[in-house]
C-alpha cells in the first residue's frame, strides 16, 4: 500500500468520524449561523467607518468645511448601530437557529433569549457629576457590543433548551381550539418565561454575591481569557488553521466550524482594534479584523487561488484544465467548492497535504509580518469575504500598498507549496486520460 493510499484510509477511518460529530453538534451550528446575522450589518457599518477615516490628505479638513466641525461623530452613527449592538444580534439569531433545531416556537424563544440577557446584564454605568463619579441607570454600551458576546451565547442556548423542555413535557397553559393562535403561542410560552425569570434571576443575584459580580465577568474569566490565548500567540493559530484545514479534507466545512467556535472572540478582538483607530491609539490585536480571510482564505480556503491558477494554465490533463478553467472565475472572489469538492481535494491523498500547509505557511507569514511591525495591523473594518484577494488586503488595511504586495507574493508561495503535488496528480490523471 502506497503512502497515499495509507493517508487516505487514516483520514477515512480514525479522523472523518469525530470531525462529523463535531460539525454535526447542534449548538455549535447555532452559534456559527446565528452569529452571521450580524455580518451584514457589521459590513456595512464599516463603510461608514471607512468613510470616517479614509487616508486621503486633506479630507477631513474638506468633511469639516462641508459638514462642520462634528462631521465625523455623525458618520459614526451607523458604526455605533452595528457594532454596539453585536451582541444583541448574536443573543437573536443564535437563539433563532437553535429554536429552529429544536423544532419550536421561534419568536417565543428570541423574547426568552433576550429577556434573560438583558436579567443577566447590571444595568448600571459610571457617570461624572460635579467631578463625582456616581452610578446612573443604563445599559451598558460595551456590554451590548463584542464584550457581552458571550453572556448573549449562554443565555440564548439556556433560554432556548429550558424553552424546549417545558414543551417537550407539556408543561405548559393550553387554551380552547377557538382561541387565536398568535394569543395560544402567547399562554404556552408563559410558565417557561416564569421559571426563566426566577432561574436568570437567581443566578444573577448568586454572582452579586462573589467577586464575579456579573455573568459578563465569570464568563470572560472562564472562556474568554483561555480563548484570547489561543488566538493571540503563533502557536494558536497553527492549532486553529490546522483544525480548519483537517476538517475540510474530511468535507466538513471547516471554516465555518472552526472559525465559527471563536467567532466571539475574535469578535471581541476587532472590536478593540476599531476603538482603538477611531481614538487614534495603537492597534492591539493582530487576529483581529479579516486576518484570515486575508492571509489564510486566498482564493477560498486551502489558499486555492493559486491552486485554481496551476490548474488553468499549467496542468496538461484535460480534466484538470477544464475544472481550472471553470473554477478560477469563482477563485477570484474565494468561492473555491468547484475545486474542493469538483476536482476533488476532499480525501485526496495528492492535494491533501499542501491544501493542509499552505495556509500555515501564509497565515505565519501575515502573523509574524504584524508582529515585528513589518505590516499594519488591521483597523477592524469588516471587508466581505468575496472582495478578491490583494483588494481585501489593501480596504481592510485602509490603503496599505504593504499589504496588498505581501499578500501578492503569498499566492505566489502558495502556488510553489502547490506545484510538486499538483504535478503528481496531473501526471496520474494524463496517464488515465490516455489509458
Amino acid at each position: 500500500m502506497s503512502f497515499f493510499d495509507k493517508l487516505s484510509k487514516f483520514l477515512e477511518e480514525k479522523f472523518m468520524p469525530i470531525a462529523g460529530k463535531v460539525g454535526a453538534q447542534k449548538h455549535l451550528q447555532a452559534i456559527r449561523d446565528g452569529l452571521i446575522l450580524s455580518m451584514p450589518l457589521t459590513i456595512a457599518g464599516s463603510i461608514f467607518l471607512i468613510l470616517a477615516f479614509l487616508p486621503i490628505p486633506g479630507y477631513s479638513e474638506m468633511m469639516a468645511g462641508v459638514f462642520g466641525a462634528e462631521w465625523m461623530s455623525k458618520i459614526l452613527y451607523p458604526v455605533r448601530a452595528t457594532f454596539d449592538i453585536m451582541a444583541l444580534f448574536g443573543c437573536i439569531g443564535i437563539a433563532y437557529r437553535l429554536a429552529e433545531q429544536n423544532k419550536v416556537d421561534t419568536l417565543s424563544s428570541v423574547a426568552l433569549a433576550f429577556m434573560s440577557f438583558m436579567i443577566l446584564t447590571p444595568y448600571k454605568v459610571p457617570f461624572i457629576s460635579n467631578g463625582e463619579e456616581i452610578l446612573v441607570d443604563a445599559i451598558p454600551v460595551a456590554l451590548t457590543g463584542s464584550a457581552g458576546l458571550f453572556g448573549a451565547i449562554v443565555s440564548a442556548i439556556i433560554s432556548v433548551e429550558i424553552y424546549t423542555w417545558f414543551i417537550r413535557k407539556n408543561i405548559v397553559i393550553k387554551m380552547p381550539d377557538g382561541v387565536p393562535p398568535a394569543v395560544a403561542r402567547s399562554f404556552v410560552a408563559l410558565i417557561p418565561t416564569v421559571f426563566l425569570m426566577v432561574f436568570m434571576l437567581a443566578i444573577r443575584l448568586i454572582l452579586e454575591a462573589t467577586s464575579f459580580e456579573t455573568i459578563h465577568n465569570l464568563l470572560s474569566v472562564l472562556l474568554s481569557a483561555p480563548l484570547k490565548g489561543l488566538t493571540g500567540s503563533w502557536l494558536g493559530l497553527m492549532v486553529i488553521v490546522a483544525l480548519v484545514q483537517l476538517f475540510w479534507i474530511t468535507g466538513l466545512h471547516g471554516a465555518a466550524i472552526v472559525l465559527g467556535i471563536i467567532s466571539p472572540v475574535t469578535g471581541i478582538l476587532t472590536d478593540q482594534n476599531r476603538l482603538a483607530y477611531e481614538a487614534g491609539k495603537e492597534i492591539p490585536n493582530i487576529l483581529g479584523g479579516p486576518f484570515f480571510d486575508i492571509f489564510m482564505n486566498i482564493g477560498g480556503s486551502g489558499g486555492t487561488f493559486a491552486l485554481a491558477f496551476l490548474l488553468a494554465f499549467v496542468a496538461k490533463s484535460k480534466q484538470l484544465k477544464e475544472i481550472g478553467r471553470l473554477s478560477i472565475g469563482g477563485a477570484c472572489f474565494n468561492i473555491n467548492e468547484p475545486i474542493i469538492f469538483g476536482l476533488p481535494i476532499v480525501m485526496n491523498p495528492y492535494l491533501i497535504i499542501p491544501f493542509f500547509f499552505s495556509p500555515l505557511v501564509t497565515a505565519s507569514i501575515g502573523y509574524l509580518s504584524m508582529k515585528v511591525g513589518l505590516l499594519p495591523k488591521l483597523p477592524g473594518i469588516a471587508i466581505p469575504w468575496t472582495t478578491p484577494p490583494v483588494i481585501n488586503g489593501y480596504a481592510a488595511s485602509m490603503g496599505s500598498i504593504e499589504m496588498a504586495l505581501v499578500q501578492f507574493g503569498l499566492i505566489v508561495i502558495g502556488a510553489c507549496i502547490y506545484y510538486p503535488f499538483f504535478k503528481m496528480y496531473d501526471k496520474k490523471m494524463l496517464e488515465s486520460e490516455n489509458m
